[in-house]
């Protein structure tokens, strides 16, 4: 059974990461006063968010099996309660419940006639990200040490990033590209 704990592990530090590139990617896909960083964000986003979205849904399967193994006395009990377990998995389906919504979203053919347009889905998955931050930092004990000195400054960063994306695209904050003369 502790090989099912290894692949969640594995399958959990890879997914996040990538769901956060997902995520820079797509406050930067849509915004050309980024100059380079857009161009790079319309070539990656898609195909990185969808590499994310199926390491999410590995670690989503392998974390419920680990969890009834632990559950069910197959395997050891953490160095946390159980109940800890349990609210950190309960965090963790819901995020993998709102990232899925935004994937089925962008995957109907007629999401554009439909009530959930791209903001409708986007929104979905920053909902998805903000769960996955907490689930990882409430449960991710194998990279505690990393919540203050990488978690932090990188929420940060994307903050903001989608800020200063929002300035921009309101036309309270002018770019060099954009500014008049």
């Amino acid at each position: 059974m502790e090989i099912i704990w290894y692949l969640d592990r594995g399958a959990a530090l890879v997914a996040y990461p990538a769901l956060y590139i997902a995520v820079l990617t797509g406050i930067l896909y849509t915004a050309r006063s980024f100059g380079p960083l857009y161009r790079l964000a319309r070539k990656i986003h898609i195909e990185v968010s969808v590499f994310a979205m199926l390491v999410t849904l590995l670690h989503g399967v392998l974390g419920v099996l680990d969890t009834w193994f632990i559950v069910t006395g197959s395997a050891p009990q953490p160095a946390y309660s159980t109940t800890y377990l349990l609210a950190g998995v309960v965090v963790g389906v819901g995020a993998l419940q709102v990232l899925v919504v935004a994937v089925l979203g962008f995957l109907d053919a007629q999401r554009f006639d439909r009530p959930w347009g791209p903001q409708v889905v986007h929104a979905f998955a920053y909902g998805g990200f903000a769960f996955a931050t907490i689930h990882a930092v409430a449960i991710g004990t194998d990279v505690a040490g990393l919540i203050r000195p990488v978690f932090g400054p990188a929420i940060a960063f994307l903050a903001y990033v989608l800020l200063l994306r929002l300035l921009v695209a309101s036309g309270r904050l002018s770019t060099p590209a954009t500014t008049k003369q």
